[in-house]
């Protein structure tokens, strides 16, 4: 495993079971990583604070595994609360970005499905839009293995607010749009699911595991090409191809521009926080 040098108080690297194949999908990132990175909402003050109260401690100094790190978004939060972070992903191109964005970051490559870290050595390990991509079933042990007793696994993702007139007519037209390119994937509510997110309780949550669940409502604005950028990051265009997703995207700056005549974009989120205590 590659890895940068690590703080003494940071999680110990040592052997692991070999992961699982990360999904092909998952890995489709890579092509987009720049964009991934500049273009993907970060999470509010409010979110650190809920998972500090959840977890029953503070960020600050604690031992921190960020799993599917990714560009380092969620990464770099954890570190500015003061976190001793090591991230964590096995795509070569988002993992490139992270090292250069946040070079003072160590950085494991690797998953979630056979974490490379000595039993009981982190206090917080983190998955912030990247449950989905493990396999539950090995993941959630390997948390546990690598948690001190008392520590915490943290999962969080982004999920558009449908409460929201605009981002529930958007969502029409992501779900008509994938049901006519992918009829054989795009199942009831798919598309949605893979862009604007969903709830928790459609998540594969690991069985065995009692966790707390928190909403943690916000909005960022954003240009509109910002938005559109954001919404083309996600693996449901990514894996579709070029020319589909830009007549997508061209369609929805139309759309959008009726309702932002300002060109800013309100994207309104609720971040759905579930956290687990070894």
């Amino acid at each position: 495993m590659a890895t940068t040098s690590t703080p003494d108080s940071s999680p110990t690297p040592s052997s692991s079971p070999h992961p699982s194949p990360t999904p092909p999908r998952a890995l489709s990132f890579d092509r987009a990583a720049a964009q991934y990175g500049a273009a993907r909402p970060g999470y509010p003050d409010a979110l650190l604070d809920a998972v500090e109260e959840l977890a029953g401690r503070p960020l600050r100094g604690a031992r921190a595994l960020d799993v599917g790190a990714g560009t380092g978004i969620s990464t770099r939060r954890l570190r500015d609360r003061g976190a001793a972070v090591v991230a964590v992903e096995p795509g070569p191109g988002m993992a490139a970005e992270l090292r250069r964005t946040l070079p003072d970051v160590p950085l494991v490559r690797g998953d979630g499905n056979g974490l490379p870290f000595a039993d009981a050595s982190a206090d917080l390990i983190t998955y912030a839009q990247s449950w989905h991509w493990t396999d539950s079933a090995r993941a959630a042990p390997e948390a546990m293995r690598v948690l001190r007793p008392g520590g915490a696994l943290a999962l969080w993702w982004n999920v558009a607010d449908p409460g929201v007139g605009w981002v529930a007519e958007q969502g029409d037209r992501l779900l008509a749009f994938f049901a006519a390119e992918v009829p054989e994937v795009a199942g009831p509510g798919a598309a949605n699911t893979g862009v604007h997110g969903s709830p928790v309780s459609a998540r594969d949550l690991p069985a065995g595991l009692s966790f707390v669940h928190r909403r943690v409502p916000w909005t960022r604005r954003v240009p509109l090409d910002t938005h559109l950028a954001n919404l083309g990051s996600h693996s449901a265009f990514l894996i579709l191809g070029d020319e589909p997703a830009r007549r997508f995207l061209s369609e929805e700056r139309e759309h959008l521009a009726r309702h932002f005549p300002d060109g800013t974009v309100a994207e309104t989120y609720v971040v759905e926080l579930s956290v687990a205590i070894r």
